[in-house]
């Protein structure tokens, strides 16, 4: 068996087609979208801060009174912290989770008059959000194509055969410049493809929670299997 997280080890097959994987991943997941509940580019921001180190399900637990309480960021810019950490505190590390979320929202306030702005080095320079958090945001909410490398992406990435490295940019760097390839008819099947990043980038999300595990990667029920570097199909 594959060693979960490795790369191309199934013969000399080579790096799975990125065109072939986005297709049959569209067409598992028709209608991909984050499991982080939303309704707007504010709830968007919060839910993923605070997504780091736990499960979309259990932020979705909280946010409803999170976002009933603080509605937007003028709001949570001014919220006690120790009420905040109360609420967060299943999270884990609630104080920490709090004062993250209050100083977003105060810079938010600040220097964007509370909205969240469609800016990538904008969004970095707020607490708590780094570069795959504001790809999120501007992917999912803005509608533009960008790959955030989160655990899932990068471990399927690796399995696939896109990329040999565990450093996240250079996994995007990895998997982007064959996208790009792909685009231009020298990759792959070629020609007039285009694959939207940010449509990849959930796609895999959910084949890594539900299909592609980590440690149990269920091959034999796989739709990448026959196309997959790393599967083993019995």
């Amino acid at each position: 068996m594959t060693t979960p997280g490795t790369t191309a080890t199934h013969g000399d097959r080579g790096p799975a087609d990125v065109i072939e994987v986005d297709d049959r991943l569209g067409r598992t997941y028709p209608g991909a979208r984050t499991e982080l509940d939303h309704r707007d580019a504010f709830e968007l921001l919060v839910a993923t801060v605070l997504s780091a180190q736990t499960t979309d399900v259990r932020v979705n637990s909280l946010t409803p009174e999170l976002f009933s309480r603080w509605p937007d960021a003028a709001a949570l810019a001014g919220a006690d912290e120790e009420q905040v950490t109360a609420l967060l505190r299943p999270l884990g590390m609630g104080g920490t989770r709090a004062a993250r979320i209050i100083g977003l929202a105060q810079g938010l306030l600040r220097d964007h008059s509370g909205q969240v702005p469609d800016d990538q080095q904008a969004l970095e320079a707020l607490p708590g959000v780094g570069r795959k958090t504001a790809y999120v945001v501007r992917g999912t909410w803005f509608g533009h194509s960008l790959l955030a490398v989160d655990t899932h992406v990068a471990r399927l990435s690796r399995r696939l055969g896109w990329t040999g490295s565990k450093d996240p940019v250079k996994v995007e760097t990895d998997v982007v410049a064959l996208v790009e390839q792909a685009a231009t008819g020298s990759h792959g099947k070629g020609g007039s493809e285009e694959i939207d990043l940010t449509a990849l980038h959930l796609r895999l999300i959910l084949h890594g929670r539900r299909v592609c595990l980590a440690r149990a990667p269920q091959c034999g029920t796989c739709v990448l299997a026959d196309i997959c570097p790393s599967a083993e199909v019995a």
